[in-house]
């Protein structure tokens, strides 16, 4: 539970849990009753009371307390264990009053305490249990009493003292009620009332985590306006216009600033952007322009001009210049572009990857020592057959194990297809590598499989001098599906 009570529900949970706790203070206390009557009926006060009725009101003040006690430490905020100890009392109010100790209105404390409970349900069980349990007392004693008064007969008895009661319960249930009414209406507006506050408290603390979540995204905002030829920054407290002479001022005072810590392979592109002699015809027609550059002390960040006000043709009359840090943006997206260019099982460079560097080939003339390597995984089906898929992912992974350190830091490894690999290498002895190749897929042992068996074809630039890279992967295919025949050939395994 929260410390701060918030609603009227929340109050009277509390609320239970600290009544009942006291209400069990007031069930031990009535075990100070015992021996004070047994001292009474020591010193001859209490002649019709005995020692044994002292004993069995102790023990059973004792019982109804630990039950209790037991109820508040496992269910304290529980209405049943409000009632148990109110009903507990009445109960000791009875045995007492039959056996004779004298109980007038200490009957009314039951219905008393109830009211601390908030609660007109538990006012009305109280009210109702105290009236049947006071009237059956009453009627128990009765001969005893009228034996020892001028009453006619127990009738006289019980009408005087049941109208008296009655009476006095009346005036007590009306009290109550009363009371407990007052109490509740005041408790229901003061929660009422708290909770308006706290919906006003909690619009506003949203209004000022916009406004702050706002002021938080940029790290620098100013305004230009090309009507009077001023800017401003909006994060300054004062406020001040600063002139802009356009015909020989080409940059706000602001970008003046930054320009001095843009990295020197983009500061040309930071200055053309941030022209404002030419900013207007940029941004005519347009909300915005944007464009990302890199800070040398806290990284990349982004500068946008956001049209505010517009002349007649579409020409921005008052712009919004603002600066972002957006490093962190631009980490998670080169992550992500890592993933996308990344086989998930051999971690490898997948086809996506690979047919970008070709395009990057195609565009342009291919180096003398560029080889392309051709590889598929012999008896891939057969592993996955007999020892199941994992024994196959085991063997990928080691095929894609030995290409790399076959390949090393001569070029890349590319996971294409299912078993199919290639390799983009810078070398001027291939058959080295594919040798390499070979042999470490024959050394190689995994849990499952004892060795990888490859194919390997390759075609160098060197052999094919005319070929284009498209040419030289059909001829690498060409290559390795011939070492394919070989090895079945020479292994007396039949293809299919």
């Amino acid at each position: 539970m929260n410390d701060q009570i918030t609603t009227l529900k929340e109050f009277k949970i509390r609320n239970r849990v600290n009544v009942n706790r006291y209400l069990n203070y007031v069930l031990w206390f009535f075990a100070v009753a015992a021996p004070a009557i047994a001292i009474g009926v020591r010193a001859g006060i209490f002649r019709d009371i005995s020692y044994a009725t002292c004993v069995s009101t102790f023990v059973l003040v004792v019982i109804l307390s630990s039950i209790h006690l037991i109820m508040y430490r496992k269910i304290p905020s529980s209405i049943v264990t409000g009632i148990f100890a109110l009903t507990a009392v009445d109960i000791l109010l009875a045995y007492m009053s039959i056996s004779h100790v004298s109980i007038y209105l200490t009957w009314f404390i039951v219905p008393l305490l109830s009211l601390l409970f908030c609660d007109f349900s538990i006012f009305g069980y109280a009210a109702i249990t105290n009236v049947i349990l006071m009237v059956i007392a009453t009627v128990q004693t009765a001969p005893y009493y009228v034996m020892r008064t001028d009453y006619a007969d127990t009738g006289a008895y019980l009408a005087d003292r049941l109208g008296g009661y009655a009476i006095e319960t009346t005036v007590m249930l009306a009290s109550g009620f009363i009371v407990l009414k007052l109490a509740v209406g005041y408790l229901s507006r003061v929660f009422g009332q708290n909770a308006i506050i706290m919906q006003q408290k909690q619009q506003m603390r949203e209004k000022m985590d916009i406004l702050s979540s706002m002021a938080e995204i940029y790290d620098n905002v100013n305004l230009i306006n090309f009507s009077d030829s001023t800017e401003m920054s909006l994060r300054d407290e004062d406020q001040v216009k600063h002139e802009i002479d356009l015909d020989t001022q080409s940059h706000t005072l602001m970008n003046q600033k930054i320009k001095k810590q843009i990295m020197p392979d983009q500061l040309d592109e930071f200055l053309e952007f941030t022209n404002i002699k030419t900013l207007r015809d940029r941004l005519k027609n347009k909300k915005l322009i944007s464009a990302d550059f890199t800070d040398v002390v806290s990284g990349w960040f982004r500068a946008q001009y956001i049209t505010v006000d517009l002349a007649p043709d579409g020409t921005p009359d008052t712009v919004i210049y603002t600066t972002r840090n957006v490093d962190e943006e631009k980490r998670r997206e080169e992550q992500l572009i890592r993933i996308s260019m990344t086989d998930g099982l051999t971690r490898l460079h997948n086809r996506r990857r690979y047919e970008e560097d070709l395009n990057a080939y195609r565009m342009g003339e291919l180096p003398d020592d560029l080889v392309l390597f051709s590889v598929d995984v012999n008896g891939l089906k057969k592993v996955n057959d007999t020892k199941g898929h994992a024994a196959g992912d085991e063997l990928i992974k080691g095929a894609a194990e030995c290409l790399v350190l076959s390949v090393g830091n001569k070029g890349r490894v590319y996971r294409t297809g299912g078993d199919e690999f290639m390799a983009v290498v810078h070398t001027t002895e291939p058959e080295n590598i594919r040798s390499s190749i070979i042999e470490k897929g024959a050394l190689w042992q995994g849990e499952h499989v004892d060795e990888v068996a490859m194919s390997v074809g390759y075609a160098a630039k060197k052999d094919f001098y005319v070929a284009t890279i498209d040419e030289l992967e059909h001829i690498a295919d060409a290559d390795m599906y011939s070492e394919k025949e070989r090895f079945y050939k020479e292994r007396g395994i039949e293809r299919r």
